[in-house]
């Protein structure tokens, strides 16, 4: 990740190099939901591991629009929703339920992503849940899985639930609700979470079509991740894809700091 030198030394006085970089990718990743049309008035949430021994991560402003979420304004918390830099900003508590759970029981899962897009709750809302008979919907065969909806997420006793659904998956469908997706690094969640609002919206599309849709072969989706290893694989999964969409979109790290 190629942040500049000038940027990098706009950061915060006391504020680590690595905690920086992960607090300017995250809000470029914020400023990318909001150009992509993937976001909900102000609510939702991504979040990112801060690095280091502490199990802090960061989340967006509760009561900010996507385009309006900063490198500095980011609240840092730690797994009880605690703010740990001195925002003065609160934290959605449904968005602490459920990213602390999993932050806590996973430690790769560095950046995790948390929707209610049309698609993806339109196929959320279905009783077979996302059918493996598209392009995109095959690249993520065998990584998705499924949690019975409770409600708004609010009780913390639903946290160790959320996260036996999970597993070791890095896509999780919240039956009536939305989307979540759990990965390594920030440009990799992005990517695999363009993925699979690709793969709900074909399905929603092919669905209000007549005619029945073509199944894949069960030997085509076993091989099918495998084949696409390639391109979501190397030192920064995802990242030419990452890299790329925030050129298109003309948003510049110097301009959200």
């Amino acid at each position: 990740m190629d942040l500049g030198e000038k940027v990098m030394q706009l950061k915060p006085a006391g504020m680590t190099a690595e905690e920086w970089a992960v607090r300017l990718e995250l809000a470029a990743c914020y400023r990318l939901f909001d150009w992509m049309g993937w976001t909900e008035l102000i609510y939702n949430h991504i979040t990112a591991k801060v690095p280091g021994p502490e199990k802090h991560y960061l989340i967006n402003p509760y009561g900010l629009w996507y385009n309006e979420v900063t490198a500095s304004n980011l609240v840092k918390v730690n797994l009880e929703g605690k703010a740990m830099d001195g925002s003065k900003f609160p934290v959605n508590i449904a968005g602490f339920v459920i990213h602390s759970a999993i932050h806590a029981a996973r430690d790769d899962a560095h950046c995790i992503i948390h929707t209610h897009s049309t698609a993806g709750s339109a196929v959320s809302c279905k009783k077979d849940g996302l059918r493996y008979d598209n392009f995109y919907s095959g690249i993520l065969h065998g990584e998705v899985a499924y949690h019975e909806f409770e409600g708004v997420t609010t009780d913390t006793t639903e946290q160790s639930r959320l996260v036996a659904s999970l597993g070791r998956k890095s896509v999780l469908i919240l039956r009536n609700h939305g989307l979540l997706v759990a990965c390594p690094g920030i440009p990799e969640a992005f990517t695999t979470y363009w993925t699979l609002q690709r793969a709900c919206e074909i399905q929603a599309a092919t669905d209000a079509m007549a005619g029945d849709n073509l199944p894949i072969t069960r030997k085509v989706l076993d091989e099918t991740p495998a084949r696409t290893l390639p391109f979501r694989s190397g030192p920064r999964p995802g990242g030419l894809v990452f890299d790329g969409v925030l050129r298109r979109a003309g948003i510049r790290y110097a301009d959200i700091i």
